[in-house]
């Protein structure tokens, strides 16, 4: 049986470089409920691609899309 795994996941510092914050301010974000994460083990959060490019989506500046 194989199954196809569409959502991605990416570490807090894949996030920061992402959107050009630090860890910290990442992990700021996933306790306000701006970011969707999981816990993956004790230690181990992943972040939700599509949750990263929504928090874009939703901070457009001017004409900017």
């Amino acid at each position: 049986m194989s199954a196809t795994i569409t959502r991605r996941l990416v570490s807090i510092n894949d996030a920061a470089d992402a959107l050009a914050v630090s860890t910290r301010t990442v992990r700021r974000y996933i306790a306000d409920g701006q970011l969707d994460a999981v816990r993956l083990g004790r230690k181990t959060l992943r972040i939700k691609v599509d949750s990263i490019e929504r928090f874009i989506d939703a901070r457009p500046i001017g004409n900017w899309r």
